[in-house]
This record gives structure tokens, sequence and C-alpha cells, in this order.
């Protein structure tokens, strides 16, 4: 599935949670790929852990593993991350489908400062970072209680509803993928718009762009004309009788100068030297 997520209305919940909590909110899309967070920041305990590529590892790890069982239990998770801070994961169902995550740490949940900074040096031992610069990081962070934390989990459960109720999120099923890139592909010589496809799929412009966005990582406009580039590089491959005018035509590009423009910026050669080059 497709969880196409509001980011722009999103990012004021986030803003709003951390107000109130003064703790780090992420949330994550279903293939656990972040999406936002509050602050953008991480703070310097979890920057500096991360500053080698153990640690990244070791946290990747740790929020896949947290992530994989909440969703498995379809329930909040809350734990100590490898790192020995607290964190919460819950995951984000809509009519039982998988859609993201919600995720909050950083969070020193110890009795004081210096029994919180020497669980993480422990913790943290094994790792390439300086160890003087780890515990003064750890003494910089605010302690939290076990009731603090299950007040912000409360704040996150409720966070998770509007979510959902208030429709931050959409889902678009693989069918809806599917038959987007199928009529790109069948129409890319045709002259494309944005309302040409939003009518044949049934959606608004909104939604179309959000869901370019979510698929290609990138605007329709940008996706129609790299997936014409490619077809481009098919034609020049396969069909050398065609000449780059003619492949240019039957990718869509009215304008053979901004056809050999593009395309050059595009693959860093000409037309006419790509074919060369895989003759």
């Amino acid at each position: 599935m497709v969880s196409v997520f509001d980011l722009e209305k999103l990012s004021g919940l986030l803003q709003d949670f951390y107000e109130i909590t003064k703790i780090r909110i992420t949330v994550f899309d279903s293939e656990r790929k972040e999406l936002i967070s509050h602050p953008g920041e991480r703070p310097p305990i979890c920057s500096l852990i991360r500053s080698c590529s153990e640690g990244r590892a070791a946290c990747a790890d740790c929020d896949r593993k947290a992530c994989e069982y909440a969703a498995r239990q379809k329930a909040l998770r809350i734990y100590r991350c490898h790192a020995g801070l607290t964190e919460a994961v819950l995951p984000l169902f809509s009519r039982d489908v998988l859609i993201g995550y919600i995720l909050f740490g950083h969070v020193m949940e110890y009795s004081d400062a210096e029994a919180g900074a020497q669980a993480v040096l422990s913790s943290c031992k094994d790792l390439p970072v300086s160890q003087e610069a780890l515990r003064a990081a750890c003494l910089e962070r605010p302690l939290m209680t076990r009731a603090y934390v299950n007040s912000a989990m409360h704040i996150l459960r409720a966070v998770s509803y509007y979510v959902i109720l208030e429709r931050l999120v959409d889902i678009r099923s693989e069918a809806l993928a599917a038959r987007l890139s199928g009529y790109i592909e069948a129409h890319l010589s045709d002259h494309l718009t944005a309302d040409s496809i939003c009518s044949e799929l049934g959606i608004g412009r909104s939604q179309l762009y959000k869901i370019s966005a979510a698929l290609y990582g990138r605007g329709i406009a940008d996706q129609i004309r790299a997936m014409r580039i490619e077809q481009a590089k098919r034609l020049l491959r396969e069909n050398p009788g065609l000449s780059i005018a003619q492949v240019a035509a039957s990718c869509g590009f009215s304008d053979y100068n901004y056809f050999i423009t593009v395309f050059t910026r595009e693959t860093g050669v000409t037309p006419g030297r790509f074919r060369k080059g895989q003759r």
C-alpha cells in the first residue's frame, strides 16, 4: 500500500506535541522511512551516537525491531533503545492496513543525571565516539520520570487518532500506482497534463501531486520528463533507423532543441553521442 501524508498539517501537529511534552517526535511511513520530525535536528546525544557508522547501524536496527514488534502487536511499544534511552513507537493503522509509525525518543528516564550518563556510557562503550563528549551530552539532557513518559504516551495516542480521523494520511493501493505509471507510459508521445491524468484516474490535482511525491519522490512533471528520457534512450538503442527528431517526437518532445537540451542535462551526453556509445 502507498501512504500519502499531509506533511504541512502534520508538521503543526508534531510541533504542538513537542511544545507540550518537550520530547522529539518523528513520523515514519509503512517502510520505516522517516518523513518528518520535530524538532528537525536530533539532540546532541543522538547526533554523537550516530556520528559513526556503527552507531547509525545500531539505531536503524533498533528502530526496525521496535517498529516490527509494535506492528505485529498492533499496539504502542515503550522500550530502552540500544543506547539506554527511553523511546516509544506507535503503529498507525487504517482499516487494518499499516500506514506508518509515530515515534518519540531520546528520553533520559533515570533517577539522576549521573546514573543516566553511566547507563548510556555502558551501552555505548563499543562505539568509536568520545566518552567524555557523550557523558557531557547525557548530563545536558533533561531527566523525565516514568509518570511523565506515560503521560506523553497518552498524548501520542491522541495524536495518532487525530491523524487518522482528520485524514492527515491517505491510503492509495498499488493498483492506483500501476494505473498512474501505465497511463503515463501509454501517452508519453501525447501532450500530457495534470488535468488529463487526474481525469483518467478520478483524483484531484493535490492528490496527484501527493501520490507522485510518495511513489516517485518528485513532482509529476519531473516524473513524466524522466520517463520520456528513458523511452528516448530505449529508442536510440533499439531503433537505429529512427532519426533523433523522430525519437524526440515519439517521446512527446515537440521542440527538437528542447529535447536535445533535456536529454543532455539528464544523461550527460547528447542523443547522438549516446547512440554512438551504445553501438
